[in-house]
């Protein structure tokens, strides 16, 4: 599964050796650039799979116990280790445990400072790419490493849930610092997208909140302390730092993980008699049940990672194509959700589920907050005339954004007395 650096490099910057369907365009100034069918693509049909550029876990998740393998983010925890966990019933036991498809005797932790991976060649793949410029050695749990700072500083700003991580911004610099070719992978990192000055602001503000000027300069210190590079020096200025925090912020795309999941995947795939499988689902559908009332939405290993071909996708709140992991590990698969004609666009969706049914002033708003753009799709265009109507859901999550805020106030105000 791991690829040699150079290999991982042309995989990643080659559409053709991704998929032969698809080509990326420039549109215009506004949208960039976007991805389009060479083909006929039916509904259904996985349109790629691709592999990262770089991807990184989220640090709250791995610190509350969601273990991933360092390198490819495959979930490390059995499907039934997994369920006991979640659901606080430790003598929680999983029929069909054969379906579980960890291999447990094939993890391996790096020899010097501990962290796991999922098999050999993931160790190893990330020695080559990355980790050694990043391993902690003996220092792994030393509170004064400059690394540990860093990460512990992040946490300290970004809370749960998680839309993006510093770690994601060191394997960049560490990629750069072990490669032999050093401009060939920073060529590679240009290719997403950029912002300006005012933009990249918005974004560090969307995720450090009121006071993130202060904090960026802060988190550019310890960024600047654990990690400088000569090759980069461009992004430990102020600027360079900022412009590097803003393109993780947007082209970051999540990645979820569950041996859970897949498990019950594949037991939605068993073939059984009427009255075992609904004894299945019954079971299935109580263990969520209780899953939700011990650990809440939080079920996946979760993190992010950047995605040459994935990037290249432009959003619509009516789109053709979404990405999935179903291979319980980093790999994107982009399928299709409609037919699409010869040179069409394939676009997905920014917005979840939940999000997409909000109305269309909702929709722009979050769109405006998180990816600094106006939708311009068939249904925002269809949809132009109706007022500019708060969606219930999103007035109630104002409501109780307002209530935890002058929460905290006042607990600010008691702490000063």
């Amino acid at each position: 599964m791991a690829a040699p650096q150079d290999d991982m490099f042309s995989l990643c910057v080659d559409p053709g050796k991704v998929s032969s369907c698809v080509e990326v365009r420039f549109i215009d100034k506004t949208k960039g650039k976007g991805l389009f069918a060479r083909r006929t693509i039916k509904k259904g049909d996985t349109i790629f799979v691709e592999r990262p550029v770089v991807s990184s876990q989220f640090l709250w998740n791995a610190l509350y116990k969601y273990r991933a393998c360092e390198y490819c983010m495959r979930a490390l925890e059995g499907a039934e280790e997994n369920a006991r966990r979640l659901s606080g019933k430790p003598g929680l036991s999983l029929p069909y445990p054969e379906l579980c498809r960890v291999q447990s005797d094939r993890q391996q932790a790096c020899p010097h400072c501990q962290v796991m991976y999922c098999s050999s060649e993931c160790r190893q793949a990330a020695a080559d790419q990355y980790h050694r410029a990043l391993c902690l050695g003996p220092s792994h749990e030393d509170p004064d490493h400059p690394l540990n700072k860093l990460k512990d500083a992040w946490r300290s700003m970004h809370y749960p849930p998680e839309s993006s991580s510093i770690t994601l911004m060191a394997r960049m610099v560490a990629v750069v610092k072990q490669a032999n070719d050093k401009g060939r992978w920073q060529t590679l990192f240009s290719q997403f997208c950029s912002r300006t000055a005012n933009e990249e602001e918005e974004i560090a503000h969307k995720l450090l909140g009121e006071k993130f000027k202060g904090q960026l300069a802060l988190l550019q210190g310890f960024f600047s302390a654990a990690l400088y590079e000569d090759h980069l020096s461009q992004w430990f200025t102020p600027g360079g730092f900022r412009s590097l925090f803003s393109l993780v912020g947007t082209n970051g795309q999540g990645i979820g993980t569950s041996s859970l999941s897949q498990w019950v995947h594949a037991c939605d795939a068993l073939q059984l008699p009427a009255q075992q499988r609904g004894q299945l689902d019954s079971f299935i559908d109580q263990l969520y049940k209780d899953i939700e009332k011990e650990t809440g939405d939080f079920l996946n290993c979760e993190g992010s990672g950047l995605f040459l071909l994935q990037s290249s996708c432009n959003h619509s709140c009516i789109p053709n194509a979404e990405a999935a992991f179903p291979d319980n590990n980093f790999l994107l698969h982009l399928s299709a959700l409609s037919d699409v004609q010869p040179g069409e666009e394939i676009c997905i969706s920014y917005l979840d589920c939940c999000q997409r049914d909000r109305s269309r002033h909702s929709r722009h708003k979050t769109l405006r907050e998180n990816y600094l753009f106006v939708c311009s799709c068939a249904r925002c265009t269809s949809q132009a005339d109706e007022a500019d109507v708060t969606s219930e859901e999103e007035e109630e999550e104002e409501d109780e954004a307002e209530g935890e805020a002058e929460g905290d106030e006042m607990e600010d105000e008691m702490t000063d007395v």
